[in-house]
């Protein structure tokens, strides 16, 4: 059974303005280029960028397919409870990285997060990351180009090769020009359009459902239908004490720790695509205020992205994708933001939508091709194939790994389409590297003792117990294979995200322990080689200059508080 969706016929007005967009980001770029004179602009921005651009930056890059499209499916299959992956699931991260990470990484001049781990441990621990994180970034910037082409062949009978081609030019345009500066003021005009897409989405839609009680009393109904307590798809937190309780199919420990924890802060402090935007920034005081604040808007973007898939599913608008053994229909929950926007958006407004999904795949993409090319040229070329060529060399290299970039991103959609749970799979990717990755950089930092002979074998043994755990478990319902259960199936998870989840948690704990033991059985480095590189209870900064209100540690406690309420108030 495959999906069929209304057609869909843009108005003038609609294709207006998507080439107004496809002209404005290519403007930014031409405009940008002039300024863009050594490899430093291209890849870092010469460090001169104020932090709310950074901050918005921040968040944009992080704001593609799997976060507009994902999180509206997550929406319409979860509920409410996908909040999580922003109020536990990203928020306490950011402020980790800005409050502690970032004066690791803006203090040690370090260009990217590989070559920090070059600072701090040692070659081989850089190499190890750089090229897990190279392949990580096309294979994620495929998946934005894959989920937008099929998305615009489904809506508007787009070519798929035609969709994906000319957003892949378009990106290719702007950051070949102006590099990273032209992706970052791309970022930030992408992010306005997604707010000004979606807002009007979410309360249309809202009012449509019936306010809050409307949509809860639809919730509550759809609930029972799934075997759930009538409240499961509108409580955060109040089932979460069992696994067959809730929609997401795992327990609060499992959630706490799989995802508050190890995928959060594994995530948002060693993922070069974010750390990248911060470390564009002015000053150290304006590096750490950017995560900071892009919490802000992050806490408020389940209304965004979340809500609309949860009404998706309240009004029975999600059409199906297959039918299962027992005949009953598979939902096409990828479907539910934009079945959103063609029930409730007329001529103009639809091309404002469209034009919003548009830039969140962009956005993405290009965030990880930026990523893509200096780890590619700094911690790959330079460092492997060709040291000591002039800046001008660099700069020549990176804009033509840029075009490579784009290329393999191409070519890792079409790879993309011959899976049909590639959205699945990518997040267990991140369970298996950046899970151990962030223990190696926890000890790193907090603890002068850890060896690169341990970080190195750590990383490599959170990476195998990750691979040992998920094939020796599966999902419910699932069957050996891709979803686990390769090694023998030894326990079987409520959900495929519970089993993800622990997953992460045993390739993080596995990385700790092996990094210890390695660490206490091989040479430290001299303590002072480590000044700057490990955390100190002396202050690196002064702040007396920056306004009280604009601090680090205010904006930290602000989010900190605003979260707590949120999570409070959808207990």
């Amino acid at each position: 059974m495959s999906t069929v969706l209304p057609t869909v016929h843009l108005g003038a007005v609609d294709y207006a303005i998507i080439g107004v967009y496809f002209i404005f980001v290519l403007g930014v770029g031409w405009g940008l280029r002039r300024q863009t004179k050594t490899s430093s602009d291209f890849f870092l921005s010469g460090r001169s960028l104020p932090a709310w651009v950074t901050g918005i930056a921040f968040i944009s890059a992080n704001l593609g397919a799997q976060e507009v499209i994902g999180m509206g499916a997550s929406g319409a299959k979860y509920g409410i409870a996908t909040s999580h992956f922003y109020w536990i699931g990203a928020i306490p991260a950011m402020v980790f990285v800005g409050l502690f990470m970032m004066p690791f990484y803006y203090g040690s001049r370090a260009r990217s997060v590989p070559e920090y781990l070059r600072l701090r441990f040692d070659e081989k621990t850089r190499g190890l990351n750089a090229i897990t994180f190279a392949v990580m970034t096309i294979f994620s910037s495929g998946i934005s180009l894959y989920a937008m082409g099929k998305l615009f062949n489904l809506l508007l009978g787009w070519s798929f090769s035609f969709s994906i081609w000319v957003s892949a030019i378009v990106v290719l345009g702007y950051i070949v020009l102006g590099g990273l500066t032209s992706a970052i003021y791309n970022e930030v005009m992408q992010f306005v359009l997604i707010v000004f897409g979606f807002l009007p989405l979410a309360i249309i839609g809202y009012l449509a459902a019936g306010g809050w009680h409307g949509l809860s009393t639809r919730l509550a109904e759809l609930s029972v239908s799934h075997g759930l307590p009538a409240g499961a798809f509108s409580h955060a937190w109040k089932y979460m004490g069992n696994a067959a309780e809730n929609p997401i199919g795992v327990e609060w420990f499992g959630l706490a720790m799989g995802l508050g924890f190890v995928l959060s802060f594994g995530y948002w402090t060693t993922d070069f695509l974010v750390v990248q935007r911060a470390l564009a920034a002015e000053s150290m005081t304006a590096a750490r205020r950017t995560p900071l604040i892009a919490a802000f808007p992050k806490m408020l973007f389940p209304f965004l992205v979340i809500l609309p898939g949860m009404i998706a599913a309240s009004l029975a608008i999600i059409p199906p994708k297959s039918i299962d053994a027992a005949g009953h229909a598979v939902l096409d929950y990828d479907l539910a933001t934009p079945m959103m926007l063609v029930k409730f958006f007329p001529t103009g407004m639809l091309g404002l939508g469209l034009t919003a999904l548009l830039a969140s795949f962009m956005s993405g993409m290009a965030g990880n091709v930026t990523a893509f090319n200096t780890v590619g040229t700094y911690d790959i070329y330079q460092a492997y194939v060709r040291k000591g060529e002039s800046d001008a060399h660099y700069l020549r290299f990176g804009r033509i790994l840029t075009v490579a970039g784009i290329g393999l991103s191409v070519i890792a959609a079409y790879v993309a389409a011959s899976f049909n749970n590639i959205m699945d799979l990518l997040q267990l990717v991140f369970a298996f590297v950046n899970a151990p990755l962030f223990a190696t950089f926890f000890l790193g930092m907090f603890w002068k003792r850890t060896t690169g002979h341990g970080a190195f074998t750590g990383l490599l043994s959170g990476t195998l117990a990750a691979a040992i755990h998920h094939g020796m478990t599966l999902p419910v319902g699932a069957t050996p294979g891709i979803k686990g259960g390769y090694f023998g199936v030894h326990h079987i998870y409520a959900s495929e995200l519970g089993q993800t989840f622990w997953t992460a948690i045993w390739a993080w704990t596995t990385c700790f322990v092996v990094t210890i033991v390695v660490s206490l059985l091989t040479k430290p480095r001299p303590e002072e080689e480590l000044k700057g590189l490990v955390y100190s209870m002396t202050p690196r900064v002064t702040e007396d200059h920056v306004p009280f209100i604009q601090r680090p540690l205010t904006l930290a406690v602000i989010v900190l508080v605003f979260a707590f309420v949120l999570n409070i108030i959808f207990f």
